[in-house]
Protein backbone atom coordinates (compact mmCIF):
# COMPACT_ATOMS: atom_id res chain seq x y z
CA UNK A 1 0.00 0.00 0.00
CA UNK A 2 1.38 3.80 -0.63
CA UNK A 3 1.66 5.90 2.17
CA UNK A 4 -1.26 8.35 0.83
CA UNK A 5 -3.78 5.67 0.64
CA UNK A 6 -2.96 4.50 4.57
CA UNK A 7 -2.78 8.32 5.59
CA UNK A 8 -6.57 8.45 3.19
CA UNK A 9 -7.91 5.50 5.09
CA UNK A 10 -6.75 6.51 8.69
CA UNK A 11 -8.21 10.27 8.04
CA UNK A 12 -11.64 8.83 7.06
CA UNK A 13 -11.94 6.51 10.12
CA UNK A 14 -11.10 9.28 12.52
CA UNK A 15 -13.91 11.30 10.77
CA UNK A 16 -16.14 8.55 10.92
CA UNK A 17 -15.25 8.14 14.65
CA UNK A 18 -15.94 11.99 15.00
CA UNK A 19 -19.18 11.98 13.18
CA UNK A 20 -20.71 9.05 15.41
CA UNK A 21 -19.32 10.55 18.50
CA UNK A 22 -21.07 13.77 17.34
CA UNK A 23 -24.34 12.15 16.76
CA UNK A 24 -24.41 10.53 20.30
CA UNK A 25 -23.93 13.80 22.05
CA UNK A 26 -26.63 15.19 20.08
CA UNK A 27 -28.86 12.59 21.63
CA UNK A 28 -27.37 12.93 25.01
CA UNK A 29 -28.03 16.91 24.97
CA UNK A 30 -31.23 16.27 23.74
CA UNK A 31 -32.18 13.90 26.50
CA UNK A 32 -30.59 15.81 29.09
CA UNK A 33 -32.62 19.12 28.09
CA UNK A 34 -35.81 17.08 27.51
CA UNK A 35 -36.01 16.59 31.63
CA UNK A 36 -34.58 12.85 31.60
CA UNK A 37 -33.32 12.02 35.31
CA UNK A 38 -30.01 10.17 36.03
CA UNK A 39 -31.10 7.33 38.75
CA UNK A 40 -29.39 8.11 42.03
CA UNK A 41 -27.17 5.46 43.28
CA UNK A 42 -26.69 4.65 47.39
CA UNK A 43 -23.62 4.62 49.13
CA UNK A 44 -22.49 1.09 49.13
CA UNK A 45 -20.63 1.53 52.57
CA UNK A 46 -22.83 2.60 55.47
CA UNK A 47 -22.01 5.45 57.55
CA UNK A 48 -19.72 5.28 60.29
CA UNK A 49 -21.67 7.62 63.47
CA UNK A 50 -20.32 10.78 63.90
CA UNK A 51 -20.04 12.47 67.37
CA UNK A 52 -23.78 14.69 67.62
CA UNK A 53 -21.36 17.71 68.55
CA UNK A 54 -18.31 17.35 66.72
CA UNK A 55 -20.64 19.33 63.19
CA UNK A 56 -18.44 17.09 61.03
CA UNK A 57 -19.65 15.67 58.48
CA UNK A 58 -19.83 11.98 58.66
CA UNK A 59 -17.58 9.44 56.91
CA UNK A 60 -18.38 6.42 55.49
CA UNK A 61 -16.88 3.26 57.63
CA UNK A 62 -14.62 2.01 54.89
CA UNK A 63 -12.48 5.25 55.70
CA UNK A 64 -11.21 4.39 59.83
CA UNK A 65 -8.66 1.74 58.96
CA UNK A 66 -6.77 3.60 56.57
CA UNK A 67 -3.05 4.62 57.38
CA UNK A 68 -2.68 8.07 58.28
CA UNK A 69 0.47 8.59 56.04
CA UNK A 70 0.28 7.16 52.40
CA UNK A 71 3.79 7.79 50.07
CA UNK A 72 5.50 10.86 50.50
CA UNK A 73 7.93 12.25 52.63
Amino acid sequence: MEKNTIVAVVLGVLVLVSLVQAFQLYGLKNSVSGGATVRQVSAAAPLASAPASSGAPALPASLNNLPEMVGGC
